[in-house]
């Protein structure tokens, strides 16, 4: 495993981070593991050398971060020798107070979060999405509370406008408080959107990428095919998926044609070079990888010593043909 800084803060992290929304006592997708189930791919992956997981408490009903905060203390000796990761945004409640970023939800959702995640902090807190409905200048402001109580170490944000994310930062800078050090993007080989305003602000502001769907929900990984075969259970059970990529279904497939004939130059499954081409991108910190078998964490973990020449990046981008942008929301 090799570690990098995550964006100008002081986190170390794995080059690849376990995405725990995989897993859940009260499973919100067939594909979702339950606890018993969970455990055995999260120790694979704390052998292999990853450090870094990210949660939500959105996650089957909060069972997710429960789940997650158990087998972390189990697994691990110290809370110091990992990083974990939180967000905040979504509903976790009937009432119109369990969702968003308004400074009363920030303050009960943080506590709750430590609460089922069984610790004192979270080494970063993120937003989930933008919230159109506060002022930007509250939601920072509550953002600072929480990193001043120590109840998080870093704040991030997740999947919006390269503007949003501007203002977001001015606002928090423009108060004297922290500004977010990481953006959790949806970046993959088949959705590159991100590339024409989001990674280059990043880099410019020293924020590190942290990808989630590296693997376009399971499409660059050959889930499913051009003549509409759902090879797994997720794929024929993820609605956002068929939202997402279906529309690009041909351009999307000569990506993944594309990405077959690499990953058989290289004689490794497709999952892997996918991957590897993330973790190229200079902009990059760590994707976020789903996992519910352990060859799932294997090929990420091989994934960060694979180096590809430059023909073979070049075969991968060419087919590629720009996307409505999508996600925000």
């Amino acid at each position: 495993m090799e570690y990098a800084a995550l964006g100008s803060s002081e986190l170390t992290v794995s080059r690849i981070c376990l995405g725990m929304m995989s897993f859940g006592d009260t499973p919100a997708r067939e594909w979702q593991l339950r606890e018993d189930a969970a455990e055995p791919i999260v120790r694979r992956a704390v052998d292999a050398g990853i450090t870094f997981f990210d949660t939500a408490d959105s996650y089957a009903g909060g069972t997710g971060e429960e789940i997650t905060g158990r087998l972390l203390s189990r697994l691990f000796a110290r809370r110091e020798d990992y990083v974990l990761a939180t967000k905040v945004y979504f509903p976790t409640g009937p009432g119109p107070e369990d969702r968003g970023l308004s400074r009363r939800h920030i303050m009960a959702a943080i506590d709750a979060s430590l609460t089922r995640l069984g610790t004192d902090y979270v080494d970063l807190y993120q937003i989930h999405r933008y919230d159109l409905d506060v002022p930007v200048e509250e939601t920072m402001a509550a953002l600072d509370d929480v990193v001043g109580s120590g109840k998080a170490r870093y704040i991030g944000a997740s999947s919006m406008y390269a503007w949003q994310f501007a203002k977001a930062q001015y606002a928090a800078r423009a108060a004297g408080g922290p500004g977010f050090v990481s953006m959790q993007s949806h970046y993959n080989l088949v959705y590159r959107e991100e590339e024409r305003e989001m990674l280059p602000l990043c880099a410019d502001q020293g924020v590190g990428v942290i990808p989630y769907s590296p693997l376009a929900r399971g499409l660059l990984a050959g889930n499913r095919t051009r003549t509409g075969a759902r090879r797994t259970l997720r794929a024929a059970s993820d609605p956002l998926a068929d939202t997402r990529f279906d529309a690009h279904a041909e351009t999307d497939f000569d990506v993944v044609d594309a990405l077959t004939e690499v990953a058989a130059a290289h004689s490794v499954p497709p999952a892997r070079i996918a991957l590897a081409w993330l973790l190229a991108q200079p902009t990059v910190t760590a994707p976020i990888i789903g996992a519910t078998k352990p060859h799932h964490v294997d090929d990420a973990v091989a994934s960060v010593s694979l180096r590809l020449p430059s023909e073979h990046t070049t075969r991968l981008t060419a087919p590629y043909r720009p996307h409505p942008v999508i996600g925000h929301t």
